[in-house]
C-alpha cells in the first residue's frame, strides 16, 4: 500500500507538551525522535485505522468517545532487523476500545493494515523510530529519566492524514488543541 489515508487521536495542548517533552529529551541525547520529523502533519497521535483509501466519514458516531482520558504506559519496541520504534504504551481502557471499534464499524470492510484492526491493534504513541539495537537501553534510560512510568493524557480530537495529497485535516475536536 503505496498511499495511505489513516485515522488518529490528537491531544489537548497539555498533554501534546508533555509527549513533545519526551521527544525533546531524546533529541538532546542525540538519539533518534519523532521531534527530528519536522514535517507539518508530523505531532503526537495515536493511529485508530489506516487503509488505502476511506471516503470522508461522519463524525457524529465518534462525538461520544471524546474528550477521552486516558494512561500512557511504559516504553514498547516495534519492528526487526538494525532498529527499532520506540513507542509509549497506551493502556486500552474498554472506552478507548470501544471508540477503535467504532471508528472501523462505521469506516466500514476496508483494506486496513494488519496491525490496526481490532483485535490486533496496540494502541500506542511513537516517540522515536530507527533507534540502532545499540542505543536502546541508552534511548530508555532517557525516556525513564524525564517521564514517569505513567502518566495520564486527553485526547481531544480525531484527525485524517492522507499521504496522496499529504493533507491533513480534523474529523472531530472535542476540546482544545490550542498550542498544537
Amino acid at each position: 500500500m503505496s498511499d495511505i489515508v489513516s485515522l488518529e487521536l490528537v491531544f489537548d495542548a497539555e498533554s501534546d507538551a508533555a509527549i513533545r517533552a519526551e521527544w525533546d529529551a531524546l533529541v538532546a541525547a542525540d538519539l533518534p525522535s519523532q521531534a527530528r520529523h519536522t514535517g507539518a502533519s508530523n505531532r503526537p497521535h495515536i493511529t485508530l485505522l489506516v487503509r488505502g483509501s476511506l471516503p470522508h466519514l461522519d463524525p457524529a458516531p465518534f462525538a461520544d468517545g471524546l474528550p477521552l482520558p486516558m494512561t500512557l504506559g511504559a516504553p514498547v519496541l516495534f519492528g526487526a532487523g538494525r532498529s527499532r520504534v520506540i513507542a509509549r504504551s497506551v493502556v486500552p481502557s474498554a472506552t478507548l476500545l470501544s471508540l477503535h471499534a467504532r471508528v472501523h464499524e462505521v469506516a466500514g470492510a476496508g483494506d486496513d493494515v494488519d496491525h490496526a484492526r481490532p483485535g490486533a491493534w496496540t494502541p500506542h504513541v511513537s516517540l522515536a523510530r530507527r533507534v540502532p539495537l545499540d542505543r536502546l537501553g541508552e534511548a530508555l534510560d532517557v525516556l525513564a529519566q524525564q517521564s514517569p512510568p505513567e502518566r495520564d493524557v486527553v485526547a481531544v480530537g480525531i484527525r485524517r492524514w492522507e499521504t496522496a495529497t499529504k493533507t491533513v485535516s480534523d474529523v472531530l475536536t472535542r476540546g482544545t488543541l490550542e498550542g498544537c
